[in-house]
Formats: structure tokens, sequence, C-alpha cells
């Protein structure tokens, strides 16, 4: 199993959803970068479960222990190794072993790509509790990015058949950083009543509810990715499409533009404060795989959760039989809550890899 991103800034994730810990090894960090433990704190609860009647009801304190790589609050240089150590397992809501396969969930295909060996407790490896190392690192990619001048945001923008307002054109960023420290990330108050609604409502029907995260990201300068392979959109597309649940991903006005002509397509280039900028950005902030300036804009489409309280068709894999299954335990009504800053996590450390490869190509 692969579990290391990177060429540039070398990831590589371990643990397992009811294991005594997640966490990562990461190199690439230069020496002497202070850490801005508050915003990393803040980064990890806006992922942890159990903290509203939203997100599923397991408790995690989701607190980054560094065992290497770190000294008095500074990176060393060296590759940092962090875990988060788990408390809020209840294995005994999964059974003793695979048998009644969940319908959408990895117990099947798991069970076959690890020859029967895999750890199926709570999804294992699949499990979106290793998401948590994940936002670790973004956090620590997103401080290395801001120090210049880039900033993350992201948000709900659809939630079932809620819809909240375009990111893209929101001007006053100081709006974005609010999403930071709401429940429901999302910038119109009707949107945000409607979607905690549709959540609950979903909740009590014993069924769950998907949509899309937006993501927008401002000071990035042209210059980053590469044609082919190594675009923006290829390296940001595989990050994204690790996330459990993500099943779409499109940048710009995506799929959108499939319906339009090229004149209506096309962001014309202008001027402004003496740098080259399109006057709109239908690309995302991306031409030819490598980034123009602009805002670069992706969406990020995820189902609804698959665990629900709902009777479903499936079978037994130990008596090769059909049955029925209902799925107990703790879990999300919603992925979307607590996804976002996920979202923001990959795309840090996606264009983190693409700004050291761009320093590579310069100092070569």
């Amino acid at each position: 199993m692969s579990s290391v991103f990177g060429q540039y800034l070398r990831l590589s994730l371990f643990g397992q959803s009811h294991g005594p810990a997640v966490g990562l090894t990461m190199d690439g960090l230069p020496a002497g970068m202070l850490i801005d433990t508050e915003a990393l704190a803040l980064a990890l609860s806006r992922r942890a479960p159990g903290r509203s009647p939203l997100s599923t009801a397991r408790q995690e304190t989701d607190e980054v222990e560094f065992l290497s790589g770190v000294l008095n609050g500074r990176t060393t240089g060296q590759p940092i190794c962090a875990v988060i150590r788990s408390a809020g397992m209840h294995s005994q809501d999964y059974g003793q072993g695979v048998d009644v396969l969940r319908p959408s969930h990895a117990d099947y295909t798991g069970h076959v790509r690890y020859f029967g060996f895999e750890d199926w407790r709570g999804g294992g490896s699949f499990s979106g509790r290793l998401t948590a190392p994940l936002v670790t690192c973004g956090a620590l990619c997103a401080q290395w990015l801001e120090a210049r001048g880039v900033r993350i945001w992201a948000h709900i923008a659809r939630l079932g058949d809620c819809r909240d307002e375009d990111i893209a054109a929101v001007e006053d960023t100081d709006r974005l950083a609010v999403l930071k420290r709401k429940q429901l990330p999302v910038l119109s108050g009707a949107a945000e009543q409607a979607m905690e609604a549709a959540i609950l409502t979903a909740r009590a029907d014993g069924d769950s509810v998907g949509g899309v995260i937006a993501c927008r990201v401002d000071g990035v300068p042209a210059g980053l990715g590469a044609p082919f392979f190594d675009s923006v959109e290829s390296v940001l597309s595989h990050l994204l499409f690790s996330v459990p649940a993500v099943k779409g991903v499109s940048f710009g006005a995506g799929f959108d533009l499939a319906a339009l002509r090229g004149s209506q397509a096309n962001d014309a280039f202008v001027i402004r404060d003496g740098q080259i900028r399109t006057e709109t950005n239908r690309a995302g902030g991306i031409n030819g795989g490598i980034t123009n300036g602009m805002p670069i804009l992706v969406q990020c489409a995820f189902r609804p959760t698959p665990s629900i309280a709902k009777a479903q068709r499936t079978v037994s894999l130990k008596d090769m039989r059909e049955t029925e299954t209902e799925i107990h335990g703790r879990h999300d009504p919603c992925i979307l809550p607590r996804a976002a800053v996920v979202v923001e996590a990959m795309c840090a450390i996606g264009l983190m890899e693409l700004w050291k490869e761009r320093e590579a190509c310069l100092k070569a």
C-alpha cells in the first residue's frame, strides 16, 4: 500500500481508525520555521468529531505530539514525525471481522486487495480518521505559504439542495477568515440555517447527505506547475481524490465550461496595478497546468456518508448469501462541516510541493 506523497515535500501517512494512534512523517520544511500552535490547534478542532449534533458522537481530542523535527516550537530541518493518539474507539460496534459487507464502504475491496489481512475495525486504513494527520501537515504547509502571501479558504458551496454564496465573488477577505471559526463554514446566514436543517433531518431519518466544498487560494504567483503529468490540476486532484468520500474535482467554472463557446469561456488578459491578470477567472487561476497569478478555484464533490441506519441489501462474505444490514455506531450524517479544513490542507500540501519544485528549478 502506497502512503507516500511528493518529491520536494515528502509525506508518509500511517495508522488505522481504531489503532492506538494515527500520524505522519514529513520532510521538506526548512529549519527555523516558528510553528503557530494556535493555528494548528484550530485546524485540528475544525476536523475533530463530536463538536456538535451535526457530526459523529465519537470524541477525539486530536492533539499533536511531535516526536521529531520540532524543538522549542521551531522546525529543526530534520524530518518531522507527528502522532495523534486515539481515544474514542468503539471497536465492538464493528463485530468480530469482515462478514456482512457495508454498502459503499471498502469492506469488500479492502478484503480482496489485502488478502483478508486488513485492519477492518472502523474502516481501518480507509477511514476518515486518517485525515487528522493530513490536516496537521496541511496546517504546517499553510503557515509556510502564508509567510509568502498565500491565503486558503474553503466553504460548503452546496449541501443537498442548499447553496451558499459564490466564494470567488467575495471581495472582503475578512468574511472569508470567519469561515475558519464557524461550525458550518458558509457565507450566507440563510444558507447556514437551511443546511443545518437538512443535516438534522437526514440524521432523524437515519440517513445522510452530501454536497460540494469549494476552495479559494489567493496570493499564488504565476509560474507554479507544469504541463501534463505535473500540472497544478493533476497534483491537487491527486491529493483531493485521496480524501475519503470525494467523488469529483473541478477547477474554475469546471463542468459548466462544457456548455460554453470559446468566446464565452476564455478569460481576457488585462493589466491591473502593473500586473498581468485576467478579467474573469473561469480557468480557476490555471492555464496549461501552470498558475497564472489569479486565485485558484477548486471544487470537490463529497458523496453522502455511506454509514446510515436504514436497512440495506448486501451479502454475507462468510456464507456467500444475500442478506440485509443496518449500520450501527456513531457516524456523521454529513461530512461536509468537518471536510472544509481537509480540502484546505490538501491544497496547501500540493501548493507547497509545487512551490518547492519551482524553487529547485530556479536553483538548477
